[in-house]
């Protein structure tokens, strides 16, 4: 999407690319970015929270409109609610170990007949 954004901008449309991987949009250079330190997935908030996720995309028109100049980033400064998701994201252990490796085995299966 980054990549993206850059193309957009040298082509005279602005963007401005709202996310949580701050590390990896900086370092690709988005002209603005409105960072959300929310899981991966969720960059307007939870899912059903329509006003949180109005106000992120407000968060994001404005700084189209008012960024001081190039690759500007800005907090959004809202929280998820606790932090328990930052200790399960991405998890892979002995407790579920088994479970991902035949979820990706069903998958891999799966795509090999749709190629079929």
């Amino acid at each position: 999407m980054s990549l993206v954004a850059r193309h957009l901008e040298e082509n005279g449309i602005a963007t401005v690319v709202i996310g949580s991987a701050q590390d990896i949009v900086e370092t690709v250079g988005v002209p603005r970015f409105v960072f959300v330190d929310y899981p991966l997935g969720n960059p307007l908030g939870k899912p059903g929270d329509k006003a949180e996720q109005l106000e992120t995309a407000t968060t994001a028109l404005n700084l189209v409109r008012f960024a001081q100049g190039p690759r500007t980033t800005q907090r959004f400064d809202r929280e998820w609610g606790t932090d328990d998701w930052r200790a399960n994201y991405m998890h892979v252990g002995p407790d579920n170990a088994a479970e991902l490796a035949e979820a990706g085995r069903q998958r891999r299966a799966k795509q090999a007949a749709s190629r079929a």
